[in-house]
């Protein structure tokens, strides 16, 4: 059986739309939330992928993929040093911690998140799928060793192999970690409830969940986008904006 037709809440009408996944999640048994780069803009981190994003000026293949820092170590360590320098004064919004509140009372089950921030955890979540990795986390690239922020800054190399260190995300050219994805993928295969915030879904394999989910789906962005996918409701507004317009349900 297909999925009813899309039902779409924007401007004026957003209320509306909020009182219905309010509804939802009431009835709900087991709520997991998606999130993207659109979650965390509200923040002041850069989208990378929206009409103003990194990746309009800059290649990911020469800043971020693990070919540069094989091949070209200085330019991969001066990008990502500004990368997690920017990131110092970020603190989380209103959004991150009303699903952080959510989870503790029980009213979703858990995060899968495409950001690399450390937000959700930082607002108090706790069941957070890092799917990317996250920036501030330190590894030695061969043994996996995990140190820390000042010694990646210092260009200091592994205490117990001696090769190069890196920020522990998913770089381009490299796979998703398969434990998280799996745990994320259990989770959202046995949801009732599918809550996916600010993301374009252009990422493989990520897009793929909203497809694997047996239940409703809900879209929130700041933009409308088309996907083959088609959600049970949209609401085009602001990730946080959005959030607090949520009953304390």
């Amino acid at each position: 059986m297909g999925r009813k037709p899309r039902v779409e809440y924007k401007g004026e009408d957003i209320e509306n739309g909020v009182k219905i996944l309010a509804k939802l999640m009431r009835e709900s048994a087991n709520t997991v939330v998606l999130t993207g780069a659109g979650m965390d803009t509200e923040s002041n981190i850069p989208d990378f992928r929206g009409k103003n994003g990194w990746w309009k000026s800059i290649d990911p293949r020469l800043v971020a993929s693990i070919d540069s820092f094989y091949e070209n170590y200085e330019l991969f360590h001066e990008f990502y040093t500004t990368r997690i320098k920017r990131l110092e004064d970020i603190k989380p919004h209103e959004g991150h911690y009303i699903l952080a509140d959510f989870e503790r009372r029980g009213i979703i089950k858990s995060i899968a998140t495409q950001n690399v921030s450390g937000l959700h955890h930082m607002a108090g979540s706790k069941k957070v799928y890092e799917l990317h990795g996250n920036i501030k986390k330190i590894k030695c690239n061969q043994c996996n060793h995990e140190t820390e922020l000042k010694d990646f800054f210092n260009k200091k190399n592994c205490s117990l192999c001696g090769n190069l260190l890196r920020p522990d995300v998913v770089l381009f050219g490299e796979a998703l970690p398969a434990d998280v994805w799996a745990l994320a993928e259990n989770d959202i295969r046995k949801c009732d409830l599918l809550i996916v915030i600010g993301t374009s879904l252009e990422v493989y394999p990520v897009n793929q969940f909203p497809k694997i989910a047996k239940s409703k789906t809900v879209f929130i962005n700041n933009e409308d986008i088309s996907f083959d996918h088609e959600f049970d409701i949209k609401l085009i507004g602001k990730a946080k904006e959005v959030l607090k317009m949520m009953p304390s349900t």
